[in-house]
């Protein structure tokens, strides 16, 4: 009786082990996992739309960060036109659902797609400067492209207001919050792998010393062309939701006001951490709704939150749960040594 020898459990080991390593790549904490799980099933146990509407908005604000962060993280390089491309994400779906019925879903990938390829175009010439020149040049991209949309008002209705058709023609904020929600975590993963990769290294290189990163061989302008196209295209696919979700669309979600109510966010969460933007968005998002008689002091508070990460926790949140972790397993050890 002949046995064979080849194990039918051995491409299921195999399978497993690429899991397992691409789950060490992403390096997502069980901490980390605690936290999307509890924010995941959330909406099956509060039926309050006031309360899951405010989790949609915070889980598109910490994905915008995300993408912010990418950028001002990683490359150091500030994009003060976000915002413009997130208009661009929008009205692009917005646009084709009303001129040619395009379905909201098939205009995620399109808004995507042009927001994504306007920033290469744009990215390979704004990225060829340093510092506050890059800077400034994706400021002054931002306001052609808002006053393009400002204008053309036959097409956009400028300040009237655009309006849009919804995902759903029923309300209800549980299906947004399963559409955004999963948005959130796939931008999560693929940053993180980007970051934690060769690609990142570069990255992190060309934010450090970009004459020397040049010097070592990296491409300066395609890897921060790529940075920006990224971040970009995820501030296209938060706009194409943020069209449809809302329902109408105006030029003021391309104002600098909220690139830099996006800055802020990511600053506060933890600069060239990723994981900051969504801490932030949970913790800022909130506050400032139940502060709403206070909202003409908005800019001060942020201010203030931004002054206070910068002079005393300058990694933000993610530094202050990495310090109370360490504390913790400081007592921990003590406790057990003594017992």
């Amino acid at each position: 009786m002949e046995i064979n020898s080849r194990l039918p459990t051995v491409p299921n080991i195999r399978w497993f082990d690429r899991v397992q390593s691409a789950w060490r790549l992403i390096g997502i904490s069980p901490l980390g996992l605690i936290m999307l799980f509890i924010i995941g099933i959330t909406p099956v146990f509060i039926k309050n739309d006031y309360v899951l509407r405010l989790m949609v908005v915070s889980l598109m604000f910490a994905t915008q960060a995300m993408a912010f962060d990418l950028t001002i993280g990683f490359i150091n390089v500030v994009n003060f036109g976000f915002a413009a491309f997130v208009g661009l994400g929008a009205y692009t779906s917005a646009l084709l659902a009303v001129n040619l019925g395009v379905s909201p879903w098939i205009g995620l990938i399109l808004g995507t797609l042009v927001a994504g390829v306007v920033g290469f175009l744009l990215g390979i010439l704004t990225l060829r400067l340093r510092g506050i020149y890059a800077a400034i040049m994706a400021w002054f991209v931002g306001l052609a492209l808002m006053s393009l949309v400002t204008v053309n008002v036959d097409i956009t209705r400028g300040p009237l207001g655009l309006v849009v058709p919804l995902f759903f023609d029923s309300a209800g904020q549980i299906r947004y919050f399963y559409i955004i929600f999963p948005i959130m975590i796939g931008t999560l993963i693929v940053l993180r792998l980007l970051t934690r990769s060769h690609i990142g290294l570069a990255f992190r290189a060309l934010g450090g010393n970009l004459d020397a990163a040049r010097a070592s061989g990296i491409n300066p302008v395609k890897y921060l062309v790529m940075n920006w196209t990224i971040a970009c295209s995820v501030a296209g696919l938060v706009g194409v939701f943020y069209a449809h979700y809302f329902g109408i669309l105006t030029p003021a979600v391309m104002h600098t006001k909220s690139t830099v109510e996006i800055l802020a966010i990511a600053y506060i969460g933890g600069r060239g951490t990723l994981w900051g933007g969504l801490l932030s968005a949970f913790l800022v998002i909130p506050v400032f709704e139940y502060l709403r008689d206070l909202l003409a002091y908005r800019w001060i508070i942020y201010g203030l939150f931004l002054i206070i990460t910068m002079v005393f926790y300058p990694r933000g949140l993610v530094g202050v749960v990495h310090m109370i972790g360490n504390l913790i397993k400081r007592l921990y050890t003590r406790l057990t040594k003594k017992s």
